[in-house]
């Protein structure tokens, strides 16, 4: 099996794109995987450090003034020429385009070739990449029911995001829960911004977790640069501020979580089970994030604070509500277990199959 995976930009892109590589790696004895992203972004990193082989194009979004969105076809052209010669040398079995503005040129290329193409959407709203492409592509991946009302049903499948089966697979961490001196008998309550934190959720925390009752643990995850002010300001016991967790490591014992509403971020809670506090970034393309957020508030699985409505009293309330109920905890943890798809990738990987044959 040869697989070409186009992808980029965000972790959000690219994380699920890794998580379905790793389980094509695993099912077939003589895959054969290749990459391509922007050669400038976290992609050209990351994707190297995992074992595969990557090729770097030129890739930017169609916004801003005139000049910004001439030089963005530009680029995509010349992407285009590039992404020709890189599906007529490598000759997959199958393209897969995981989104980001990168991924569009290859998957017109693979088309052009007369390559199988998939295309996988994170979000609940269907990305401008996909969109470009989605008329040519033979399959999509969804996961979110929402977005059946933007592509064509009959080649549409609600499979969910491959994350969610390598999150499932990854084994708790017994010496790492202890090492971040846990109590295994008291329900964990995770806070977790991303790695650079954000200044106004954690004053909102700052104020609002002290107020919690101590009977349940606090893991502070206040990201990078900010672990001095935010360890001063957290004067309880029973409140564990770090900069960094392997969120992974732990989230079997979670009893809930506050946390963005990234794609990656969903397929991981939704996994385990974990009911959650959603707190969407304002700052990411198409609000993504608030979008995603409700459909899992839908489910009855999630609560969401817009970060606009952020505030200590909203925030205790919406914490109270779910440490305090165990029959509404564990209400969320069905539901969130019913939203979650922990085959994504095995699915995934079954109709490429179809396709391919």
């Amino acid at each position: 099996m040869r697989i070409l995976i186009a992808t980029g930009g965000t972790g959000g892109h690219i994380y699920p794109a890794l998580a379905l590589a790793d389980a094509a790696r695993s099912r077939y004895e003589d895959c054969e995987i290749l990459f391509v992203g922007n050669k400038n972004r976290m992609e050209s990193k990351e994707i190297p450090q995992h074992g595969y082989r990557f090729i770097g194009l030129e890739a930017s979004g169609l916004s801003g003034n005139i000049l910004n969105k001439l030089k963005a076809l530009g680029q995509m052209s010349t992407s285009y020429v590039k992404a020709l010669k890189i599906v007529k040398d490598f000759k997959p079995d199958i393209a897969i385009g995981f989104g980001g503005y990168v991924s569009a040129p290859v998957m017109m290329a693979a088309h052009t070739r007369k390559v199988k193409t998939m295309l996988h959407e994170q979000n609940s709203i269907v990305g401008k990449a996909n969109k470009l492409c989605m008329k040519f592509a033979d399959a999509i991946v969804i996961c979110y029911e929402k977005c059946f009302d933007e592509c064509d049903r009959s080649k549409t499948r609600l499979l969910g995001n491959p994350r969610a089966s390598i999150v499932k697979k990854h084994p708790f961490d017994q010496e790492y829960y202890n090492s971040l001196n846990l109590d295994p008998s008291k329900p964990l309550l995770l806070v977790v911004m991303g790695s650079l934190g954000s200044t106004s959720v954690n004053e909102a925390m700052i104020q609002a977790l002290p107020e919690i009752d101590s009977k349940n643990q606090i893991l502070f995850v206040c990201g990078r640069g900010n672990y001095e002010t935010v360890s001063k300001a957290m004067k309880r016991d029973n409140i564990k501020v770090v900069e960094y967790v392997d969120q992974l490591a732990i989230l079997e014992k979670v009893d809930c979580i506050i946390c963005r509403a990234g794609a990656t971020t969903a397929a991981e809670i939704t996994a385990f089970g974990i009911p959650s506090i959603l707190i969407p970034s304002p700052y990411v393309a198409n609000n993504h994030q608030f979008y995603n957020a409700s459909v899992l508030v839908e489910k009855k699985c999630a609560f969401m604070i817009e970060e606009k409505d952020l505030n200590a009293n909203t925030l205790f309330e919406k914490v109270s509500r779910i440490l305090k109920n165990e029959r509404l905890k564990n209400e969320m943890k069905k539901n969130a277990r019913a939203a979650g798809f922990p085959n994504a990738s095995d699915d995934m990987l079954d109709w490429i199959e179809e396709l391919v044959r």
